[in-house]
């Protein structure tokens, strides 16, 4: 019963472990580089999930001072400011390995990594 408890208490813990199993899942056992591309950006989602969470204390109020009322605890606002870098860098990640996976296709004929695997040893 107390694990029940827990996981009700903490489902955004449970929910990015989740997520980021998916995704792992996903880029070992998918040969599909958009599918790889995908599940990179599942696993960079439940990692900022994951780090936001850190940041919230459940009851608290949001990181605007109120000068009438400055005591009361409030959410650390940190990381919800590192995870916007974090969103750019996926995004450019994202959008450099499409480029890259376009220009894979466009030299070998295919985006399945066995295929271009097989096309790469034959080529040696």
């Amino acid at each position: 019963m107390e694990i029940l408890e827990s996981l009700r208490d903490n489902y955004f813990y449970f929910t990015g472990v989740v997520l980021f199993m998916i995704g792992f899942h996903t880029m070992l056992t998918h040969s599909n580089l958009i599918k790889k591309v995908i599940a990179m950006n599942i696993m960079d989602t439940s990692v900022f999930l994951m780090f936001v969470s850190i940041g919230y204390v459940h009851g608290a109020k949001p990181p605007i001072m109120d000068t009438m009322h400055p005591e009361g605890v409030y959410i650390n606002p940190l990381p919800s400011a590192l995870i916007i870098t974090g969103i750019i860098v996926a995004i450019s990640i994202t959008a450099f390995a499409l480029s890259l996976v376009v220009k894979i296709y466009q030299h070998y004929g295919t985006i399945d990594a066995d295929e271009i695997a097989e096309i790469r040893g034959s080529e040696e």
